[in-house]
Protein backbone atom coordinates (compact mmCIF):
# COMPACT_ATOMS: atom_id res chain seq x y z
CA UNK A 1 0.00 0.00 0.00
CA UNK A 2 1.50 3.41 -0.96
CA UNK A 3 2.32 5.79 1.87
CA UNK A 4 0.14 8.91 1.73
CA UNK A 5 2.31 12.01 1.85
CA UNK A 6 1.44 14.38 4.67
CA UNK A 7 0.43 17.86 3.50
CA UNK A 8 2.90 20.40 4.90
CA UNK A 9 2.74 24.11 4.15
CA UNK A 10 6.30 24.62 5.39
CA UNK A 11 7.68 21.85 3.16
CA UNK A 12 5.96 23.40 0.12
CA UNK A 13 7.15 26.91 1.07
CA UNK A 14 10.73 25.69 1.57
CA UNK A 15 10.65 24.55 -2.08
CA UNK A 16 8.31 26.94 -3.87
CA UNK A 17 7.64 29.90 -1.57
CA UNK A 18 8.89 33.46 -1.81
CA UNK A 19 9.05 36.23 0.79
CA UNK A 20 9.05 39.31 -1.40
CA UNK A 21 10.10 42.85 -0.47
CA UNK A 22 9.84 45.57 -3.13
CA UNK A 23 10.20 49.30 -3.44
CA UNK A 24 7.48 50.22 -5.93
CA UNK A 25 6.59 53.15 -8.14
CA UNK A 26 2.87 53.59 -8.80
CA UNK A 27 1.46 56.19 -11.18
CA UNK A 28 -2.20 57.07 -10.71
CA UNK A 29 -3.21 57.67 -14.34
CA UNK A 30 -6.86 58.20 -13.43
CA UNK A 31 -5.98 61.29 -11.35
CA UNK A 32 -5.33 64.77 -12.71
CA UNK A 33 -1.63 65.15 -13.49
CA UNK A 34 -1.10 61.37 -13.05
CA UNK A 35 0.79 61.68 -9.73
CA UNK A 36 3.52 59.16 -8.93
CA UNK A 37 3.85 57.45 -5.54
CA UNK A 38 6.65 55.35 -4.16
CA UNK A 39 6.11 52.72 -1.49
CA UNK A 40 7.57 49.65 0.18
CA UNK A 41 5.53 46.51 -0.32
CA UNK A 42 5.78 42.97 1.03
CA UNK A 43 4.09 39.86 -0.24
CA UNK A 44 4.17 36.15 0.44
CA UNK A 45 3.90 33.95 -2.66
CA UNK A 46 3.84 30.26 -3.51
CA UNK A 47 3.83 29.25 -7.17
CA UNK A 48 3.24 25.93 -8.87
CA UNK A 49 2.18 24.51 -12.23
CA UNK A 50 -1.56 25.09 -12.73
CA UNK A 51 -2.16 21.34 -12.40
CA UNK A 52 -1.30 21.73 -8.69
CA UNK A 53 -3.80 24.53 -8.01
CA UNK A 54 -5.56 22.31 -5.41
CA UNK A 55 -2.37 22.33 -3.31
CA UNK A 56 -2.41 26.13 -3.31
CA UNK A 57 -6.10 26.11 -2.35
CA UNK A 58 -5.16 23.89 0.63
CA UNK A 59 -2.47 26.38 1.67
CA UNK A 60 -5.03 29.21 1.44
CA UNK A 61 -7.49 27.23 3.57
CA UNK A 62 -4.86 26.30 6.19
CA UNK A 63 -3.52 29.84 6.45
CA UNK A 64 -6.94 31.50 6.31
CA UNK A 65 -5.90 34.35 4.01
CA UNK A 66 -4.62 35.21 0.57
CA UNK A 67 -5.75 34.58 -3.00
CA UNK A 68 -5.15 31.82 -5.53
CA UNK A 69 -4.93 32.82 -9.19
CA UNK A 70 -4.07 30.98 -12.41
CA UNK A 71 -2.40 32.70 -15.35
CA UNK A 72 -1.17 30.70 -18.31
CA UNK A 73 0.49 27.54 -17.07
CA UNK A 74 1.20 28.85 -13.54
CA UNK A 75 -0.91 28.88 -10.38
CA UNK A 76 -0.07 31.35 -7.63
CA UNK A 77 -1.05 31.77 -4.01
CA UNK A 78 -0.28 35.24 -2.66
CA UNK A 79 -0.87 37.33 0.43
CA UNK A 80 -0.36 41.05 -0.15
CA UNK A 81 -2.39 42.67 2.63
CA UNK A 82 0.07 43.94 5.27
CA UNK A 83 -2.41 43.22 8.08
CA UNK A 84 -2.75 39.57 7.00
CA UNK A 85 0.99 39.28 6.49
CA UNK A 86 1.84 40.61 9.97
CA UNK A 87 -1.13 39.02 11.73
CA UNK A 88 -1.27 35.59 10.04
CA UNK A 89 1.72 34.79 7.78
CA UNK A 90 4.53 35.92 10.12
CA UNK A 91 3.09 34.16 13.22
CA UNK A 92 2.43 31.01 11.13
CA UNK A 93 6.10 30.72 10.13
CA UNK A 94 7.34 31.64 13.59
CA UNK A 95 5.33 28.65 14.87
CA UNK A 96 6.05 26.35 11.87
CA UNK A 97 9.76 26.81 11.30
CA UNK A 98 11.28 26.83 7.83
CA UNK A 99 14.76 25.47 7.04
CA UNK A 100 18.10 26.76 5.79
CA UNK A 101 18.02 29.63 3.27
CA UNK A 102 14.25 30.00 3.43
CA UNK A 103 14.39 30.45 7.22
CA UNK A 104 17.06 33.18 6.91
CA UNK A 105 15.09 34.87 4.12
CA UNK A 106 11.92 34.77 6.27
CA UNK A 107 13.71 36.29 9.28
CA UNK A 108 14.92 39.26 7.22
CA UNK A 109 11.52 39.66 5.53
CA UNK A 110 9.64 39.57 8.84
CA UNK A 111 11.79 42.49 10.09
CA UNK A 112 10.78 44.43 6.97
CA UNK A 113 7.12 43.53 7.61
CA UNK A 114 7.36 45.01 11.14
CA UNK A 115 8.78 48.28 9.79
CA UNK A 116 6.17 48.56 7.04
CA UNK A 117 3.32 47.68 9.42
CA UNK A 118 4.53 50.29 11.93
CA UNK A 119 4.50 52.97 9.21
CA UNK A 120 1.24 51.93 7.52
CA UNK A 121 -0.67 54.97 6.29
CA UNK A 122 2.30 57.37 6.64
CA UNK A 123 3.92 59.11 3.70
CA UNK A 124 7.47 57.84 3.10
CA UNK A 125 8.79 61.31 3.92
CA UNK A 126 7.36 60.89 7.46
CA UNK A 127 9.19 57.60 8.12
CA UNK A 128 12.29 57.54 10.31
CA UNK A 129 15.44 57.66 8.19
CA UNK A 130 16.93 54.64 9.98
CA UNK A 131 13.84 52.55 9.12
CA UNK A 132 14.12 53.41 5.42
CA UNK A 133 17.82 52.54 5.56
CA UNK A 134 16.99 49.25 7.33
CA UNK A 135 14.55 48.30 4.55
CA UNK A 136 17.19 48.98 1.89
CA UNK A 137 19.70 46.86 3.82
CA UNK A 138 17.18 44.03 4.27
CA UNK A 139 16.37 44.16 0.55
CA UNK A 140 20.07 43.94 -0.32
CA UNK A 141 20.80 41.18 2.23
CA UNK A 142 17.87 38.99 1.20
CA UNK A 143 19.05 38.78 -2.44
CA UNK A 144 21.49 36.00 -1.53
CA UNK A 145 18.57 33.80 -0.42
CA UNK A 146 16.64 34.19 -3.69
CA UNK A 147 16.87 31.76 -6.60
CA UNK A 148 16.47 34.54 -9.16
CA UNK A 149 17.03 37.90 -7.45
CA UNK A 150 15.73 40.82 -9.48
CA UNK A 151 17.42 44.18 -9.67
CA UNK A 152 15.41 46.78 -7.79
CA UNK A 153 14.22 49.47 -10.20
CA UNK A 154 13.46 52.36 -7.87
CA UNK A 155 16.05 51.91 -5.10
CA UNK A 156 17.83 55.12 -6.13
CA UNK A 157 14.60 56.97 -5.25
CA UNK A 158 14.51 55.16 -1.88
CA UNK A 159 18.12 56.26 -1.25
CA UNK A 160 17.22 59.83 -2.20
CA UNK A 161 14.42 59.81 0.40
CA UNK A 162 16.90 58.93 3.14
CA UNK A 163 19.16 61.81 2.15
CA UNK A 164 16.40 64.42 2.36
CA UNK A 165 15.68 63.73 6.04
Amino acid sequence: MPVKEIFSVTKIVNNDGCFDLQFRKDTRHERTGAPTYYRWKTQFIVTSPKENVKTLEKIKKEMGCGKVTVAGSQARFSVQNIGEISGIVVPFFRKNSLTDKKKKDFELWSKAVEIIERNKGKALTAWKKNELCSLMEIHKSSAKYKNKPRQAKWLDMAKALTKTK
